[in-house]
């Protein structure tokens, strides 16, 4: 099995930025979390983090044309309004779980929409950190569910 964890903008500033919403874990320590369960499920993990909307497409559609098995995206700020990310996903087979640390549901009004879910496999919210585990166990419990 293989999955990329994928993270969009502002993302690389976890830790520093507003840590009463986001808590203290930088994004290397979740990739290393997440690494060490990959590890122990003998699944492929690789991490991507960018500021630039091209090159998430990019990695979208490389995990596409790979076939990888699932893709775990927290898309940030382009949640909300990234029509180009949300058509790219639309594009692949690979599913996609969208994750957020908190509860976009609750914050700002313009936090509440995501143009993202209904093109994604699921979507997670409002468990901060814990999130990408539960992406990342919901792709184990896939793999679990196929035939062998």
């Amino acid at each position: 099995m293989e999955l990329l964890l994928l993270n969009g903008p502002n993302l690389n500033r976890l830790g520093k930025r507003e840590p009463d919403i986001y808590g203290a874990e930088t994004l290397a320590d979740i990739e290393s979390r997440i690494q060490r369960l990959a590890d122990e499920s003998d699944i492929t993990l690789a991490c991507f983090q960018s500021n630039i909307e091209g090159e998430l497409i990019n990695k979208i559609h490389d995990a596409g044309d790979r076939e990888i098995d699932g893709i775990i995206f927290n898309p940030g700020a382009f949640t909300h309004y990234s029509i180009a990310l949300r058509d790219a996903i639309a594009s692949i087979s690979v599913p996609v779980i969208e994750v957020h640390i908190s509860n976009i549901h609750t914050r700002e009004e313009f936090r509440h929409t995501s143009v993202i879910a209904p093109v994604a496999a699921g979507q997670l919210c409002g468990f901060g950190t814990a999130g990408y585990d539960l992406a990342f166990q919901a792709f184990l419990l896939k793999r679990k569910e196929r035939p062998s």
